[in-house]
């Protein structure tokens, strides 16, 4: 893997600490998503419409990325991956003792998301920062890959141990407190990263410009649509199905197998193919997609629906890697490490711009309309995206940055 990555990677780069930091944040991840679901629906007895809730409160700071960084603004992108490793350790530490209440495990999740978020966009920033000219797509492709195989072992701890036990109270605050153990070591790893970036004018508060209007419409788009699946996703399989923990985390475990194994293609094909086909063609798979989730009980029996259920969030996860394309795209149209990092950051708020809106809402539109009508919606959405995607004009870009 090493010898893979410094074909790749600026050897002077913090690469090395910075993927091992990646594969134990996505082992903490995996043990987390593995269980919360499941630990929503059977300990703290959410429906669908207080899953949505919990949801706007926990993209909420994807919202105030912008502001947030506003504060940060001085920092290099490491010492603010940094920072937002120490608060997803508080937020973990939060869900192992905080009574099972709404309001309190809400709370955590938010604090949890809030580290979480604040790397969001750092993750993606480095990667570019340390690749190698014209290795961008396949640095994303790597960091996605590596960091599917901390949350796949993730998943199968929680296959391990809820095979042996049923599910529990306690056994969630289990996988919670573990998750806080192996957080604490990725932040320790990450702490070794030193900062290179170098503070300057091109790092804006509020970094908007009009030659990424397209990118930030794009990021409204996928962002709408990918929240459908992220947060309805696995709650249809497990309200409606019936799924347990140890079911929903093979689920998981299998989809982290299939992107990880996807990824690096997923990144050659847009440093072969460009940005924008990656872009348009993806939408062609997910109507399909979209289409099974919401009509499969309607037309096969519920235990061949569910199966189909099954395949088509595997199929999402894999398709969801084409939104790599638009980070490649922002670097094509970047004059600077800086300009990636500030415009990334904005993306990120402007994606959730519509984003908690969809989780607010997503779970009243499941009640008050059916799954039907919410997977739909994706689907709408999904077509959008990509009839904006075809009215880029990656020839312009190129001369531009070859100085025609």
């Amino acid at each position: 893997m090493m010898k893979k990555l410094s074909d790749v990677f600026r050897s002077e780069s913090n690469y090395k600490v910075f993927f091992l930091s990646l594969i134990t944040f996505g082992l903490s991840y995996g043990m987390y998503k593995g269980v919360i679901d499941n630990f929503l629906a059977e300990t703290v007895s959410m429906s669908s419409f207080d899953k949505g809730v919990s949801e706007f409160f926990r993209e909420l700071p994807g919202l105030l990325l912008v502001l947030i960084l506003a504060v940060l603004y001085t920092f290099s992108a490491e010492s603010i991956y940094k920072i937002g490793a120490v608060i997803m350790l508080a937020g973990m530490g939060m869900l192992s003792f905080v009574p099972a209440t709404r309001v309190w495990v809400i709370l955590a999740i938010a604090v949890h998301s809030l580290g979480e978020h604040i790397q969001l966009g750092m993750k993606n920033t480095l990667s570019l920062q340390y690749a190698k000219p014209g290795r961008g797509g396949a640095v994303l492709g790597l960091q996605s890959s590596v960091n599917q195989i901390g949350t796949l072992v993730g998943y199968l701890v929680v296959i391990a141990v809820f095979m042996v036990r049923p599910g529990s109270e306690g056994l969630f605050r289990l996988m919670f407190a573990l998750s806080t153990g192996i957080i604490a070591l990725g932040t320790l790893s990450a702490l070794k990263m030193h900062g290179r970036s170098e503070t300057d004018s091109a790092r804006r508060r509020f970094y908007f410009r009009r030659k990424y209007s397209k990118y930030y419409m794009l990021e409204v788009f996928y962002g709408a649509r990918k929240q459908i699946f992220f947060t309805f996703g696995p709650y249809v399989l497990i309200l409606f199905y019936g799924a347990n923990a140890m079911i929903i985390s093979i689920l998981f475990a299998i989809s982290s197998i299939c992107t990880f194994l996807a990824a690096p293609l997923v990144g050659r094909i847009i440093d072969r193919f460009g940005y924008r086909i990656v872009m348009i063609m993806d939408t062609l798979i997910l109507v399909v997609v979209c289409f099974f989730y919401g009509f499969a009980h309607h037309l096969f029996p519920m235990n061949v629906a569910f199966v189909i259920c099954c395949c088509n969030y595997i199929l999402d996860s894999i398709i969801s890697l084409a939104s790599m394309a638009s980070n490649v795209y922002v670097q094509d149209l970047s004059d600077s490490q800086d300009e990636v990092r500030a415009t990334i950051s904005t993306g990120v708020s402007v994606n959730h711009l519509i984003t908690i809106l969809i989780a607010l809402f997503g779970g009243w539109i499941w009640q008050t309309l059916g799954i039907e009508t919410l997977f739909i919606l994706s689907a709408v959405l999904g077509l959008c995206n990509s009839a904006y995607a075809a009215t880029i004009r990656t020839g312009r870009v190129r001369r531009k940055k070859s100085g025609a």
